[in-house]
């Protein structure tokens, strides 16, 4: 991208944000994630966070490596535990911009009620689930995102469990920002993690992203261009002609921000309350 690109600032360099030394990286190619960090990345620069001032918790599975090659205050936690851990830290420390990256299995499954509780409490924490619709690091296991009809090691004869919208449950749970975007759209996914970093509360985004190798493979879904490109058709078919025979995503899902609350951080209300049962600690 050039200068001129006003998606991207122009000092950005990415190697600025990585720890280079664990270079190469794990992801397969054409894994979405890979996207999904630099719009992290990218969002962060835009906003002028320093790395000190950055911590990124994530959990088990291909979004949980991710913490590893980002050069800020960086938690790899046990699995569905991040926004668990996340939660303590923003508590401890509320002066940081506390982000999480976990994965559908890892916030859905396992980490369900954590994400549920986090949604209700309103912490001012950023969670981004890159949803690839697999376990992919840990055997290619079916997910609570797979969708019906689907292959996976263990839905052999096509999964046969309706899925979970994942923006629904978070915005029924109560979180303050819900969103949702897609990785084929780069410059929007960056704007939509830099509206949930600045908004002051629990914000969800749920990134569409792709797994070529243990998803993609299985269930015939082509290359990795053709994948990224199946999420244009799948997410918006009306823009792409329909030219896919099997879209990434059915439904015509919407992108962008889907819900918005303003209602009192966690954090804040809590030291409030405490200092009002507490007057003598007044200044």
């Amino acid at each position: 991208m050039t200068d001129s690109d006003s998606s991207l600032p122009a000092s950005f360099d990415i190697r600025d944000y990585l720890r280079t030394d664990l270079f190469p990286h794990f992801m397969c190619v054409g894994c979405g994630h890979g996207i999904a960090l630099r719009c992290l990345l990218t969002a962060v620069h835009e906003l002028g966070i320093s790395k000190d001032e950055l911590a990124v918790v994530s959990g088990i599975g291909c979004s949980g490596r991710i913490a590893a090659y980002i050069d800020a205050n960086t938690l790899h936690v046990t699995h569905g535990r991040p926004l668990t851990f996340a939660s303590g830290l923003k508590l401890a420390r509320p002066d940081l911009t506390v982000v999480v990256v976990t994965g559908d299995g890892d916030c859905l499954s396992i980490g369900g009620n954590h994400l549920i509780h986090a949604c209700r409490r309103n912490l001012d924490i950023t969670c981004l689930m890159l949803n690839n619709e697999v376990y992919g690091m840990t055997g290619g296991q079916v997910s609570p995102t797979t969708d019906e009809g689907r292959y996976t090691t263990t839905t052999p004869l096509g999964n046969h469990e309706p899925s979970f919208d994942a923006c629904s449950i978070a915005t029924a749970a109560g979180a303050s920002l819900v969103g949702r975007e897609i990785t084929f759209q780069a410059p929007a996914l960056k704007n939509l993690i830099v509206e949930a970093i600045s908004h002051p509360g629990f914000g969800f985004v749920e990134v569409i992203s792709d797994c070529t190798e243990i998803y993609g493979r299985r269930n015939d879904l082509g290359s990795s261009t053709e994948m990224i490109l199946s999420q244009k058709s799948g997410m918006r078919p009306e823009s792409y002609g329909g030219a896919l025979d099997q879209p990434f995503r059915p439904g015509n899902w919407q992108t962008g921000v889907l819900s918005r609350s303003d209602r009192e951080e966690y954090a804040a209300a809590y030291r409030r309350r405490t200092r009002s049962a507490r007057p003598e600690e007044q200044t």
